[in-house]
């Protein structure tokens, strides 16, 4: 049996976007049959938030779409997440930035956005935390069409 993928959401501060990302992600798998083929979490580059659930904002908008992210809990981006995680997935450039600035030799080509994983080219996902319940629509329209891609390319 093939191992499963390990990919690793990055945000700033896990508690909207990669939350929604993994959340996406784990429906979409559960739906194709290929919840086993993938190992998945969620990290934010900040410490602000470890320990927290998603925003409630977040929650809500997964909730909308018929899926559960109140059991996730914010973490932050760690050494071994470099060794533990095939892939880190970023929410945008910034995050990118961040992520390759303190990854190991080596690891720095594990790094790339979200977008361009999910073959939808160089596409930054906004930051919804300053904005109102259609900013998080907004990404989870995004987050969500993703995850479909990234089940489409691990079903093939």
């Amino acid at each position: 049996m093939t191992p499963p993928v390990r990919l690793l959401f990055v945000c700033l501060g896990n508690i909207c976007r990669s939350p929604m990302a993994e959340g996406a992600l784990r429906a979409r798998l559960q739906q194709a049959g290929l919840a086993h083929a993938v190992r998945h979490d969620s990290v934010g580059t900040g410490h602000w938030h470890v320990g927290e659930p998603p925003d409630h904002r977040a929650i809500a908008c997964a909730a909308r779409h018929g899926v559960e992210i109140a059991d996730l809990r914010a973490r932050q981006l760690c050494a071994g997440d470099f060794d533990e995680f095939d892939v880190l997935l970023c929410a945008d450039r910034d995050n990118l930035s961040d992520v390759r600035a303190i990854a190991p030799a080596g690891a720095a080509g594990k790094c790339q956005l979200l977008s361009r994983y999910a073959g939808q080219g160089d596409i930054e996902i906004p930051d919804p935390y300053s904005g109102g319940t259609r900013d998080f629509d907004v990404v989870w329209a995004m987050v969500d069409r993703m995850a479909q891609a990234i089940v489409s390319r691990l079903g093939a």
